[in-house]
């Protein structure tokens, strides 16, 4: 993940003897109460937000370079590539190296038949009861079998807010960011996007 150079915020809930203590500590007289203080302060912190939200992009969190799946890539195969990544999925590409599905961990659970979220007691208990191996649905299959498609990807210019926006919307873990195209140039994971967070957070005010 790339390290932001944006100015930082911290986001504190302030309360009317706040903004009391505040414009006695101003010097000079204010025609104004505190509850105008506060609406005007709650106000410009808000868009305050929104801009620092807007500053970074997925160019500025994404990780490089992105581990990707070949799509005709055998699913024993891609799982050991995930495995030894010590990744939970990523970015399906085609022959021209052209983004065309995401493959992840629920994908094969799925395929499995445990559904998209098992625990992993559910899994336990299904092995040690069962006399097979449910693993075995995943013989002789291929990556572009399982995968989820059309994939959802953005480009380096989208913001941090949309991205966060998008990954609650639509529940996923990663987001490829693909060039004019197609084809993949970084990926913006939920630990790149809380990372980002994490370091506005973090900055010393100017």
């Amino acid at each position: 993940m790339k390290e932001p150079s944006e100015e930082a915020f911290n986001p504190v809930d302030i309360s009317e003897q706040d903004v009391v203590e505040a414009m006695k500590r101003i010097a000079g007289y204010i025609d104004i109460t505190p509850g105008d203080f506060k609406e005007v302060y709650q106000t410009a912190y808000s868009l305050a937000i929104t801009r620092l939200l807007d500053s970074l992009t997925a160019g500025n969190i994404m990780s490089t370079p992105v581990s990707c799946v070949q799509q005709e890539m055998a699913l024993v195969d891609a799982a050991h590539l995930l495995a030894e990544k010590q990744i939970s999925g990523g970015p399906v590409v085609d022959r021209d190296g052209r983004v065309v599905g995401v493959v992840s961990e629920k994908d094969f659970l799925k395929e499995m038949g445990f559904g998209e979220t098992p625990s992993f007691m559910q899994i336990a208990t299904h092995c040690l009861n069962s006399k097979s191996c449910m693993i075995g649905r995943l013989r002789h299959r291929t990556v572009g079998d399982i995968m989820t498609r059309p994939p959802i990807t953005a480009d380096s210019a989208m913001t941090i807010g949309a991205i966060s926006t998008l990954f609650a919307k639509r529940q996923i873990n990663r987001l490829p960011i693909i060039d004019a195209d197609g084809r993949p140039v970084g990926i913006v994971t939920r630990t790149d996007l809380a990372h980002s967070f994490h370091d506005l957070l973090a900055r010393p005010k100017p």
